[in-house]
């Protein structure tokens, strides 16, 4: 929903679940999955993992819990002082909603009028706490307080696609904007969470059944007669074949070698090597690809 609204001088940034928003945003299947596994493939060549993908416009994956919001912040200060007209997407969950550092980009980005979206993405659990169990108040729109905030059904893709056109008008004239971008997730939060222990498999089922995005919207779709259910069914068929053979793909390609891990670190570097976890272990610095996001 977002990204199909979205300009190319527009930016996002977001946290560890940036899988979607790095294929969304250009990167091939394979890119993303071979990213995961580790392979040369990858979009930073294995390098970055599960939370570190990267492209253009896109400033990842970021690991540390809400620390992608002031970097968002800083990205819209770039975009204000060069004049480009972008607007920058930062996304955090309810959880990081309660971290300092969000009220305090908060805080600058009206400061300065920040052509900023502070995008929470309410999936009610956080990583296995139930919204109104961690925040003394779960209205995340509001936490602004002197920023505007919108609620956003985040199950909706053309719902999320109108507020994020309403987004790029707004805040390039205005300054920053707070929504709470509600949803939900099917599983645990990680491999270690089967995600049943703070919630119901009949509620797990029931959203699944009932508000759905992708089935949501394609029922929308077939209903208006956009599409027939035969095409569907073919795109559906078309789709798991192509993932099935990157997923090939991403398990049997290469690793790179061990010296390519100090390769392309800085743009411009200006030591002679590398250091490693000590004084005398140096290692060779190498630019192999070109900088994005420059």
């Amino acid at each position: 929903g977002i990204v199909s609204a979205l300009m190319p001088q527009d930016t996002v940034i977001t946290s560890y679940r940036a899988h979607g928003f790095t294929y969304a945003l250009g990167v091939p299947i394979l890119g993303v999955l071979a990213e995961l596994t580790g392979r040369k493939s990858g979009c930073v060549r294995g390098k970055g993992g599960s939370m570190h993908m990267y492209t253009k416009n896109f400033y990842g994956g970021n690991g540390i819990v809400g620390a992608q919001v002031p970097l968002g912040a800083g990205i819209a200060f770039a975009h204000k002082y060069s004049g480009d007209g972008g607007v920058n997407f930062a996304l955090y969950g309810d959880g990081a909603a309660n971290q300092g550092q969000v009220s305090e980009a908060f805080n600058l980005a009206k400061l300065w009028s920040l052509p900023v979206v502070f995008i929470c993405e309410n999936n009610h659990y956080a990583m296995g706490t139930q919204a109104d169990r961690h925040a003394a108040s779960s209205e995340f729109y509001k936490r602004g307080d002197y920023i505007p905030g919108l609620q956003v059904d985040g199950m909706d893709v053309l719902a999320v696609r109108e507020a994020t056109k309403f987004a790029l008008e707004y805040c390039n004239q205005n300054g920053p904007l707070v929504y709470e971008i509600s949803t939900y997730r099917y599983h645990g939060h990680s491999m270690s969470d089967p995600g049943t222990s703070y919630r119901s498999r009949d509620e797990v089922q029931e959203v699944r059944q009932s508000r759905d995005p992708i089935t949501g919207f394609r029922d929308r779709i077939v209903g208006a007669g956009l599409v027939t259910q035969q095409e569907v069914k073919r795109i559906e068929q078309t789709v798991r074949k192509d993932v099935d053979a990157d997923v090939k793909k991403a398990k049997e390609d290469g690793e790179i070698g061990v010296e390519e891990l100090f390769y392309d670190m800085y743009h411009t570097n200006l030591q002679p090597a590398i250091r490693g976890i000590s004084p005398w272990d140096l290692h060779e610095h190498k630019n192999t690809v070109t900088p994005v996001n420059q």
